[in-house]
């Protein structure tokens, strides 16, 4: 069974989705850890309650992000980690973090990448009267946002639709697709080669992976 380390910053809605997964056996992993930069994050209280051992790792203990990287991942490589999952995690990762657990770090990111990277994206989309918007689930490189796209999901924008609205159409869609990449990443099916992401040994387009009903 595979090792899951789960990094967190705020409620933890996706963590809650894959814990969910987890336990239903749709993922056939364990989540051994969550961390957190943030001690008052709801999601350590997710992971608490789901028997899950939780950590806290505050950037104010460090002189820079290297050296808090370098403590975190030496913390996280206690639990022996096959992937590490960033679910809000709103610390941007160090070049030496990102090299040491290379193919191994999935993000997901509230906009249809490589549009708006970065923060504000539902704000953005609907300041430029998009007409839909999304998610993306990618592997992380050092390029913030940037790594290759494993899958997305689209959602309608309508008149009227505020930042609320939005963001909870967004959040149905990733409580959905972010346990199914991860559960292709622990089956084996889902990795990345040459800066690309491949899937059941072929290179997936630009855009990720076109879902079928089947999967």
């Amino acid at each position: 069974m595979k090792n899951i380390i789960v990094l967190i910053s705020g409620s933890g809605s996706n963590l809650q989705a894959i814990i969910d997964a987890c336990q239903s056996g749709a993922i056939e992993g364990s989540i051994r850890a969550v961390f957190s930069n943030v001690p008052q994050a709801y999601g350590l209280t997710r992971a608490r309650q789901a028997g899950i051992e939780t950590e806290v790792v505050e950037p104010k203990n460090f002189a820079d992000r290297t050296a808090y990287d370098l403590a975190l991942a030496e913390r996280i490589d206690g639990y022996q980690p096959d992937l590490i999952v960033l679910a809000g995690y709103m610390r941007i990762l160090s070049p030496a973090f990102v090299s040491r657990y290379r193919s191994k770090l999935l993000n997901i990111h509230p906009s249809l990448l490589p549009k708006y990277p970065g923060l504000h994206t539902h704000t953005q989309a609907l300041a430029n009267g998009d007409s839909e918007h999304g998610t993306t689930v990618h592997f992380v490189t050092e390029e913030l946002d940037g790594g290759p796209v494993i899958l997305q999901a689209r959602v309608p924008l309508a008149t009227g639709d505020t930042e609320a609205s939005v963001i909870g159409k967004v959040q149905v869609q990733e409580h959905r697709i972010y346990p199914l990449v991860i559960r292709w990443f622990v089956e084996g099916r889902l990795a990345m080669r040459d800066a690309k992401a491949w899937m059941d040994g072929v290179e997936l387009p630009a855009q990720g992976y076109c879902e079928k009903e089947s999967d």
